[in-house]
This record gives structure tokens, sequence and C-alpha cells, in this order.
């Protein structure tokens, strides 16, 4: 490998001097653009890509890597390469590594976004191996051009560098949180292998390139490290992580410039995104007061600080170079305990890392049980026995790996809908787990990571409730049937963000009991919801006040999507809740009371790969919530117009009942997911364009989406069983009486007849008409 060229000591002719700096600062603009572009660009395509239910193929990562890194690398090689002027080839020189880092880093974006522990790994060794060969073919330094003013030597540089650092760091600490204890220390490493990096590619022939002018090294220099810290910034951490580091490490150029140090500065730095945020849920789709929103608030407060710091290292730049060690290891170490004291009192102490979820290969059969239809004890029966099934299996069957996990001290949660159990672990518990003969596969259970205050509550913009039935109402016929069957007699179960229990649409409908609210996300006793999303569905199906299909049914509650973005066994939690509800605080192996188990279910949600499911890894409970007799109504999802994009369970599940939406001329809606030809799905539609309900404080609003055609569909159900109680449990036989009452589609169907959208607009005051009597 050829060594880096040694700058000439000659002085460089004038025009020649001038050719260089304009060249260096068309190459230093160029580059920043092109790692910002490049980042930016490749986010934006990945949220894109994740608004159509599908992941962006990890070799496009690999290509923006390869192309950023030739189109910001070879104008810079070539300045490193060409001029004459010792600044200039060193800023080429500098800014030709960060292009590799940034090729490099961006291409190991190819690893999954769900697998960041991993990520982490590879770059910290990667970084690593680049710092230590540009360490071995360094040559040393022969120009004589030193600032004497501070000398070569700057033992206390590190110290101010980890103080400045620090400092930045701080808006992470109070509103990030760590992730597991594993990750936390890949997180380090990565760090440290970034700070390495960065100090190699700004050694201290490169400060010294700058001459015996201070100002000229903390101005100019600053700027160059900046450029420099931007491109190695481009290149790090998961997808999400590097939009944060774009705004946190350029800045701190300055101050590096005024140490001459780059590497603790840039590596304390550095820890606040890549620990204190998890990339995955820097994402649009959550609120916007979540995830996203505040680590772009805390990047954009590090960037603040780090100008300011550089500004103050700067000025005092003389006192910072006369001070001893000692004083610089002692203003570090205050800091550190200061913004350790801040991070137990104001931030997020602990550790938030995803959870393991690991399905066993032996599930439970639901051959044999009962198949009893109509209400009352028979109905109960059948429920009781779906539930004895699966339970004495998961007890049965999960026995050996209990027993495993209590020996290792691991904290775990059984479940029986699926017999699966969530286990608390890091890759290393993965790997043990995953050879096992018992264990069929571990998937990552998303945790989303704490906020630093909660969500506040979204209400509609409408206080008073329509005086008459909608459009949406009328066009399933609901308002026909109200004078024979409004849904009494029926519960139907709700498992979405939450419901405002305190709504007239929807608090005399509430069943109540110890048994009928369940949130295993924050533990709440009462029905209460952040959100909305949950509010206006629940309503639709069974709201009063004008808004719902049936309502005079009762309802029942879990909360398993809280933050917009939940997991396996949250989904997994409400579902089992379903099938058998239990009290508050109650376990759901021996507490469960499945003749307490609604008739219907709505479930406006979908579980993608970003999350932790697989295509199959919640049929086992959708079936066996259709063995008991229960049925389980889904969105079909809101990927588009594209042929096959319903792709995430549940919706995916034979024993689902999937849902398209059509809007008020009967179309179906741009946003509505289709099915592909023979996949059967989805099963119906439903009004999803403009739908008005309820929303939390009294309140109501309009809304769109698959989401809102569900509850419809869950409401006819109601309604039909209501009218019919003989109907209850027989799935089939309700399915296809909805489908042969439904009423056409306009337009033309894209995907094929039944694949477009279901049977047709499903139609409640047909189907009591054609219904067997």
């Amino acid at each position: 490998m050829t060594a880096w060229p040694t700058p000439p000591v000659a002085t460089p002719r004038p025009d020649s001097h001038v050719g260089a700096v304009l060249a260096s600062i068309f190459i230093g603009i160029w580059a920043v653009i092109v790692a910002v572009i490049s980042q930016a660009g490749g986010w934006l395509a990945s949220q894109i890509t994740l608004a159509l239910s599908a992941d962006m193929p990890g070799f496009v990562w690999v290509v923006i890597g390869l192309v950023a890194a030739l189109l910001a690398g070879g104008p810079a090689l070539a300045l490193a390469l060409i001029p004459r002027h010792p600044a200039a080839r060193r800023a080429g020189r500098a800014w030709t590594i960060g292009a590799a880092a940034l090729g490099i880093g961006t291409a190991l974006r190819a690893i999954p976004g769900t697998e960041n522990d991993f990520y982490l790994l590879a770059y910290a060794v990667l970084a690593a191996l680049a710092a230590l060969v540009l360490r071995a073919f360094r040559r040393p330094e022969t120009t004589s051009t030193v600032d004497e003013s501070d000398g070569r030597a700057r033992p206390a540089a590190p110290w101010w560098g980890a103080l400045a650092g620090l400092i930045a760091m701080v808006p992470f600490i109070w509103v990030g949180g760590l992730g597991g204890v594993l990750e936390t220390i890949l997180a380090a490493c990565a760090c440290a292998a970034l700070g390495w990096l960065a100090a190699s590619a700004l050694d201290s022939g490169f400060w010294t390139s700058f001459g015996a002018s201070r100002a000229r090294r903390i101005w100019l220099g600053g700027l160059i490290a900046g450029v420099t810290l931007a491109l190695i910034a481009a290149g790090t951490g998961g997808n999400g992580a590097q939009i944060l580091l774009l705004l946190v490490l350029p800045p701190l150029g300055f101050a590096a410039a005024a140490l001459r140090s780059a590497g603790p500065l840039a590596a304390v730095a550095a820890f606040g995104p890549l620990a204190f945020t998890d990339p995955v849920e820097v994402n649009i789709f959550l609120s916007t007061e979540d995830v996203f929103y505040w680590a772009m608030v805390a990047a954009a407060g590090a960037m603040l600080i780090g100008f300011v710091v550089s500004l103050v290292y700067g000025l005092t730049n003389k006192w910072l170079a006369a001070a001893r060690r000692p004083v610089a290891i002692g203003a570090t170490v205050v800091v550190a305990v200061g913004a350790g004291a801040f991070y137990a009192l104001a931030g997020q102490p602990g550790f938030y890392g995803d959870q393991l979820f690991v399905v066993l290969k032996d599930q439970a059969s639901l051959e044999g049980l009962p198949t009893t239809t109509g209400l009352g004890e028979g109905r109960d029966r059948r429920v009781e026995a779906v539930y004895r099934r699966l339970v004495d299996h998961a007890n049965q069957s999960q026995t050996p790996l209990r027993r495993d996990l209590d020996r290792l001290h691991l904290k775990y949660t059984p479940y029986y809908l699926v017999n699966a159990i969530l286990v608390s672990g890091g890759p290393e518990v993965r790997a043990w787990l995953q050879t096992r003969s018992d264990v069929d596969r571990v998937l990552l259970d998303q945790r989303l990571r704490p906020l630093p205050r909660p969500l506040s509550v979204s209400r509609g913009d409408i206080t008073e409730p329509p005086s008459t039935p909608q459009w949406n109402l009328q066009m399933v016929g609901a308002p026909q049937v109200w004078p024979e069957a409004r849904g009494a007699g029926i519960v139907v179960g709700t498992s979405d963000s939450g419901v405002d229990g305190t709504h007239p649409a929807l608090q005399p409908g509430y069943r109540g009991g110890d048994d009928s609210w369940y949130d295993p996300w924050n533990d709440s006793t009462t029905p209460v919801d952040h959100g909305g999303h949950g509010t206006h569905t629940l309503a639709t199906a069974v709201g009063r006040e004008q808004v719902g299909v049936a309502p005079s049914a009762q309802w029942i509650g879990c909360v398993n999507l809280d933050r917009d973005m939940g997991s396996p066994s949250f989904y997994l939690d409400c579902m089992q809740f379903m099938l058998a509800p239990f009290p508050h605080g109650g376990d759901p192996f021996r507490d469960g009371r499945p003749a307490r188990a609604p008739h219907v279910l709505t479930n406006s949600w979908g579980c993608p790969p970003m999350e932790g499911c697989d295509g199959t890894v919640l049929r086992p409970a959708t079936d066996a919530l259709a063995a008991a007799g229960i049925a389980f109504v889904a969105a079909a999802g809101n990927a588009g117009s594209r042929c096959g994009s319903i792709t995430d369970p549940p919706a995916t599940d034979p024993s689902a009942f999937t849902v398209a939406a059509v809007n008020e001329q009967r179309q179906v809606t741009s946003f509505s997911s289709r099915g592909e030809p023979a996949s059967g799905k989805p099963n119906i539609a439903a009004p999803g364009e403009h739908i008005l309900s309820a929303l939390p404080g009294n309140t109501y609003g309009y809304l769109d989406g698959t989401s809102m055609a569900t509850p419809h569909v869950a409401g006819v159900v109601a309604l039909l069983w209501s009218a019919h109680p003989e109907l209850v449990g027989d799935l089939e036989g309700t399915y296809h009486l909805l489908q042969s009452a439904a009423t056409p589609i306009s337009g033309t169907p894209t995907c094929g007849d039944l694949e477009d959208a279901g049977a047709g607009i499903i139609n409640i005051a047909k189907a009591i008409d054609v219904a067997p009597r």
C-alpha cells in the first residue's frame, strides 16, 4: 500500500495557493452535499418503502454507499494528490478517508435495521481496522511549521475533547433511553472506533499543515474538520442514526481544531445518537410527539451546543493549551458526575432493549374441539375447551425451556394462544435459544424507548355529534335494520391504541367489571386513549350518538398499540385477553374467564417485520380464536393499489375476515391494500374514507384508512348475530352470508374480482333479508 504523500516544505506560489483554496472550498461543499443528499435520500426512500408495507432491499444501501463514496471521494483524492498547498493536500486526504468511511458505513446498512447489535459490531470492527491501517502507514511529519504558542504536545487535549463531547451528549441523556446491555456496550465500542478513525483522519500532521497561525488553524482547519466529521457521521449508525449524527458531529470541528484533537470529542458526542436512540424508531410513522420528534430535538440541541462549545474553545484556546492535565481531568469528571445525576433524575435510567419472542415447534392441535353455535352455555363450553387445550399444552411443552430460563435467571413471559415465550436477552441469548431442539424460531420483539414526557391526547375538531346517520352507516344498511336489531346481547372486543371510556358515544356500552379492560403498555385500570385511533374505530362499530353501526352492543378493550409501533408480544397480550379475559393483575394462564370472551373482535392494526412479526407468527392465535367461534375482523392495510400489497398479519391469516376500504362513490380507495390472484384477500369491503366518528375529549372527527372500514364489518356482524343469535360462532355461515349479500363496487377491480376488494361492500340490511329464518 502506498503511503500518503508528505506535504512539501517549499512555499507554494500565490497563484497555486489561490487555486488550492478555491478547489478546497468547492470540493468541501460538494462533499457535504453528497453526504447529506445520499443519507437523507436513502432514509426517505426507506420510509416510502415502509409505507408500502415492504422493506428496502439491502443491496440498495450498498449501491448508495458506493456511489456516495465515489462522488465525494473522487474530487477529494484529486485534491490530496494534485495541489502543492500543504493544507489543501491534507484536506483532500482527510476527506478521502471520510468518503471511504461514508461508503463502507452506508453499505453496512444492508444489515436489517432490527439487527442493530450486529451493525454496531460490524462498524466497530471495520472502523477500528481502518484506523489501524491509517496509523500503520502514516509517515513521520517533516514540516517545521508548528504553532509555537501551544506546542505540539497537548496532553490535556483528549480530556477537553471528552468534556465537549459530554456536554453535546446532554440532550440525548435527557430525551433518550439506552437499549439492551450488550447493545449499549457495542454502541460504546462503535463510538470508540469512530473516534479512533476521526483521530487518524485528522492527525497531528493535519493540524500542523496550517502553520503557526492559531486563528487560521481554528477557523480554516475547523471548517475542513467539520466536513470530515460530516462524511464520517453520514456513514455511521443504522438507518436513522446517521441523520442525527450529521447534526451532532460537524459543528464540533472547530472545537477539534482548537484542541488539535478530534478523537475523544467525536467518540463521546456520538454515544448520544448511537446509544440513546434506536434507529428503527427514527421514522416518520410514529406520532408527532414520539421518538422521531424527540431525537430531532436532541440532535438540534446537540448541534447548537456544538457551535457554542466550538466558539468557547476557539476563544479560550490559549488558556486550554496552558491548563495542566489534572485541571482538564477534574473538569471532565465534574461534568460527567453532573451528567450522570441529570440522567438519573431527569432522564430515563435503565435498559430498554428489544426482547426475544421465542416460538416453539410444538403448537397445540385444534382438532376434536366443540363446534357449538348460538348463544348460551354451549358457546361458553366451546370457548372454555379451546382455552383449556391451549393452556395445558403450553404448560406441558414449555416446561424444559422455562426450567432452563429459571436456571439462567433470565426474565420471561409465557404465552399460550401461540405456544411461545417472551425472553429478556440480547444476541447471545438469542444464539443459545436458536440451538434448542424445541424452538422453531426466535423473533425480535420490538420495544420502543421511553419518552421524556407522556403523549398528549389527540382530540377532534368537532364538538357536537351528527344529528343523523352519516353516509357510511347508510351504505352498510345499518339504520335500516335498527328497528329490528341494534346489537343487543353481543360484545365487541377492540385491540387498539385504547378507548376514551368517558366519551358519551361509548361510555354506555362499556361492559364493566374487573375483566373488561387490559393495558399491557401502561397498566391503566380504566379505558383511556392518547392517540384517538382506538376511540374512533370502536365508536364506528358500537358507538351511540349516530356514529356506530351497532349502538346497543357492549364492548371491552385492550391496548396493543399505544405508540403506533407494537410487537408480537403486545399483540398477543390482547388476543389472549380476548379469548379469556382476566382481572387487573391476573395471570392469563390461571385467571382467564373464557365465558366472558367477546363475540366479535375489531382489529385495525398489522404487525410488519419491522415490529418483529413474520408472516405466520400470529396464525395459531387467529386459528384458535376461530376455533372458539369468535369472529376476528382485520384491516387489509393502507399500502396502496399494487396487487399483493396485503402482506402483514393478521390480515393475511386465513381465519381473519379481512376488510378493504371504499369511498362514498363506492370505489376502492387509493390507499386500500389489494390482494393477489388466488389469495382470497380481502374478504369484504366497507366505507373507509372521510369517516366521522368519536375522538377523545368528547369530540368527533374524520379519519381515513382500512382501519376505519374494519369496525363497520365488526358492527355488522354484531347486528347480524343480535338478530340471529343462532349464527353466533358459525363463522363460515356468517361470512358466506355477508359476502353473498354484499353490494357491488364501482369501477374495475385491478387484481381480480375477489382479490381486489372482497365480494363487495358489506350490507347488513340485505344480509338479514336473505338470512334463514
